[in-house]
């Protein structure tokens, strides 16, 4: 049996200065790296050329999504992205680049002359055809976020329907103590905002980045109101029309193909904005929130739910993960939480309330996993093998980075104030929540006994 395993391991470990987090299986069957780790095989030449090109975090993403890098069939992807965050994370393990300077010394002549006599130095293999490589115009101009949008969500409804299960609902779930599935936590998710956000019958809403139609269809239905959902994906606007049009809900609920910059005819009651902002940007942010401020009456909510990331040291400058960048969320960008609250106090809101879901998220994460995997043939076939495992990839890996508090996710409730200050809420949390279930149960009732349709009347006029 071949060394080639032991050759590389060593190497690597003499690099670095300590023991690697996994076992390695090369292309000749050899293996290496501690017994009982997970096992990652190199299942050619070309996935270590990869990792000497591009090492860290891209060249892996590279070597998994192109196959070239596999994981043994008894290990379990979790735990090989956990030890290889805690390795990452490590601020004992050097990090060196793989360049001309780094390979002067002797551990680094070791490890080119190790990839030498395994025949892995070669020309850069070509990315996966799913790396987003040419942008066109300014990041955060429309038309490149359109082209970021459709990179990410307009792989197919089909699909989304595999992962997401039949909610459709692409954003952390709500886990309630008795939630018994995906379903009932999203369900959850769904009412809690529409309880933060006050809503009532008669009322005007605006999703932003409404995607499939979930929220406003449960909005419609249980509260009564009318409402507005807005996206620049092309596949979930259509899939979002045919849902509202099979609820028998089109009088009720518009859904546009429309950026937010564009919305012209507020003001609406409430806005909404799950799980978009992230595709703002932090130069687009105050933009972002100016607009949404104006687009509310006066006494109007918005609810914002949004990833965050944890605060960076002083003069350590934010860099994207060039896998999320290049492969999930082109140009996608994540501020801490307190960024994201003051941007929002500096566009005119008050904010009144701030909801850590972190733990939610990855478990949520999770269950998207499991629903890729259980239908992993019929995943490649809609959507082909590299994709599916981007996917699979990046949910894993989110999973993980929520669950060691390496990004979170918040949900951030502000008014716009009237002109004289007041925010219109109760004085107590428990008391506007239960104030719009008790509104949704009095729509239901009121539903029930006329034996009709929702109707647009309730205690609050809409501002149109």
């Amino acid at each position: 049996m071949g060394q080639h395993a032991q050759q590389l391991v060593g190497a690597v470990e003499e690099l670095l200065g300590r023991p690697v987090p996994l076992r390695v299986r090369a292309w000749d069957g050899s293996q290496a790296g501690p017994a009982g780790a997970p096992t990652v095989v190199l299942r050619n030449r070309r996935a270590l050329r990869r990792l000497l090109w591009a090492p860290g975090e891209l060249g892996l993403a590279r070597a998994y999504v192109s196959g070239d890098l596999e994981l043994a069939p008894d290990t379990d992807l979790y735990e090989v992205l956990a030890a290889v965050t805690a390795f990452a994370e490590d601020p004992a393990v050097p990090r060196p680049r793989i360049g001309p300077r780094d390979l002067l010394g002797a551990p680094g002549r070791r490890l080119l002359t190790t990839a030498l006599r395994l025949g892995a130095v070669g020309p850069n293999p070509a990315p996966p055809p799913e790396e987003v490589r040419h942008r066109r115009g300014r990041a955060h101009s429309r038309r490149r976020d359109r082209a970021a949008i459709s990179h990410h969500y307009d792989v197919g409804n089909d699909f989304y329907r595999l992962v997401l299960g039949p909610s459709l609902v692409y954003s952390c779930a709500y886990w309630e103590p008795a939630a018994k599935s995906l379903e009932d936590a999203q369900a959850a998710k769904l009412d809690l905002i529409c309880r933060k956000l006050g809503l009532r019958p008669g009322m005007r809403l605006l999703d932003v980045g409404c995607g499939w139609g979930s929220l406003v269809l449960h909005a419609a239905r249980h509260y009564g109101v009318r409402a507005v959902g807005v996206s620049i994906s092309t596949e979930q606007v259509a899939l979002a029309r045919q849902r509202v049009a099979e609820a028998g809900l089109a009088d009720r609920i518009e859904i546009r193909l429309q950026d937010y910059r564009e919305i012209p005819d507020g003001p609406f009651d409430a806005v909404s904005s799950v799980g978009m902002a992230e595709h703002v940007g932090s130069a687009q942010y105050l933009v972002y929130a100016r607009h949404l401020y104006e687009l509310l009456a006066p006494g109007g909510r918005l609810l914002n739910h949004q990833i965050a990331r944890r605060p960076l040291p002083p003069g350590e400058e934010y860099r994207l993960s060039p896998f999320i960048d290049r492969y999930v969320f082109p140009d996608g960008e994540l501020s801490p939480v307190g960024t994201t609250v003051s941007r929002l106090e500096e566009a005119g809101f008050e904010v009144r309330d701030v909801e850590a879901l972190r733990e939610h998220y990855g478990r949520t994460l999770r269950e998207w996993v499991a629903n890729l995997e259980a239908h992993w043939p019929e995943a490649v076939a809609l959507v082909g093998r590299n994709r599916a495992r981007v996917w699979r990839l990046y949910m894993a890996a989110s999973a993980v980075s929520f669950e060691q508090n390496h990004i979170g996710i918040n949900q951030v409730l502000a008014v716009r104030p009237t002109p004289a200050g007041a925010s219109g809420l109760p004085p107590t949390r428990p008391q506007w929540l239960a104030g719009a279930a008790g509104a949704a149960e009095q729509h239901r009732e009121q539903g029930r006994s006329e034996g009709a349709r929702d109707t647009d009347l309730g205690d609050r006029p809409s501002v149109r």
